[in-house]
């Protein structure tokens, strides 16, 4: 069965003649013939009853007659959905991911680049700032999460939002530390950062810029990590302001000064300077800017 013979099959039966069909199908009638009869054998009954005056479907023809009809709907609308499709940008774009994927807005901006370019694919790579700032240098990323500020001119950015970090404290030192100033902070154990940690140069600027110079308590990567390690008392460290405070709902920690915001850090998007006018790179950014709302 071809689809031609079904657009055969529909032109005679809603003409009732087998001339007719053929002059609106550009076929000659011997053709027109012999595709209904070709239908006919596959199906195994007769499809029309043959009159002097025309054509006329069997019941068996009646019945197959919407079957033929949604068959042919749906092909014309493949071939409407490929040619629309024709035109669509194509591709694999990689990006660098830091942190919580929630905190990226990752979930629902990937399903509307998807919704949006259906045949755009996206690989993603977790990360750090650092390393995903690099790749995007190097060009091994098209794009990445970067939280912090850039120091590099070949890279450009935007800006998403701000994210507000707090300090933890262990339970234990909150009678003492709830409402310290900065030096009384800087007396007290601090919870290290690994230099491939998106949060090590963000906490070594807040120490400079508090002009403070705490105990390091060892080298840490996560802020999982740094969350298990501020509960079991170990040391003070900043945290993501929305995840400090789902913590400190249970008191498993607790919040200097209530949670005031001690530093705010831009969540940008960075990608090479030389691809401002990429289409691929236009894209990510048109979807991202939807996404979170920019001008």
């Amino acid at each position: 069965m071809e689809i031609y013979q079904l657009r055969t099959f529909i032109a005679v039966a809603q003409q009732g003649h087998l001339t007719q069909a053929a002059e609106l199908l550009h076929l000659s009638q011997p053709a027109v013939t012999a595709q209904i009869k070709a239908l006919e054998e596959e199906f195994g009954v007769p499809l029309f009853e043959r009159f002097p005056g025309g054509v006329q479907l069997t019941e068996a023809g009646k019945l197959l007659q919407p079957d033929a009809e949604n068959i042919l709907a749906l092909a014309r609308g493949m071939q409407n959905r490929a040619k629309a499709l024709a035109g669509e940008p194509r591709g694999k774009v990689k990006i660098g991911t830091i942190g919580v994927p929630a905190r990226l807005r990752l979930g629902s901006w990937l399903a509307h680049l998807r919704e949006k370019y259906p045949l755009i694919s996206a690989q993603t790579t977790h990360g750090i700032s650092v390393s995903v700032l690099n790749d995007v240098r190097k060009k091994v990323l098209d794009g990445g999460f970067y939280l912090g500020r850039n120091p590099y001119q070949n890279v450009t950015t935007l800006q998403l939002t701000e994210i507000g970090f707090c300090v933890a404290l262990p339970p234990a030192m909150a009678g003492e530390l709830a409402n310290a100033d900065w030096k009384a902070l800087g007396k007290v154990p601090w919870l290290g950062l690994s230099q491939f940690t998106s949060l090590a140069e963000i906490t070594l600027e807040l120490w400079r810029s508090q002009n403070i110079a705490p105990k390091i308590v060892g080298e840490f990567d996560e802020e999982a990590t740094l969350v298990e390690l501020v509960k079991a008392g170990l040391g003070v460290a900043i945290l993501a302001e929305r995840t400090a405070k789902r913590f400190v709902a249970d008191g498993s920690i607790a919040l200097w000064r209530g949670g005031e915001i001690a530093v705010r850090v831009p969540l940008q998007f960075i990608y090479s300077a030389d691809r401002e006018q990429d289409p691929l790179i236009s894209m990510l950014k048109s979807s991202l800017k939807t996404e979170w709302d920019l001008p």
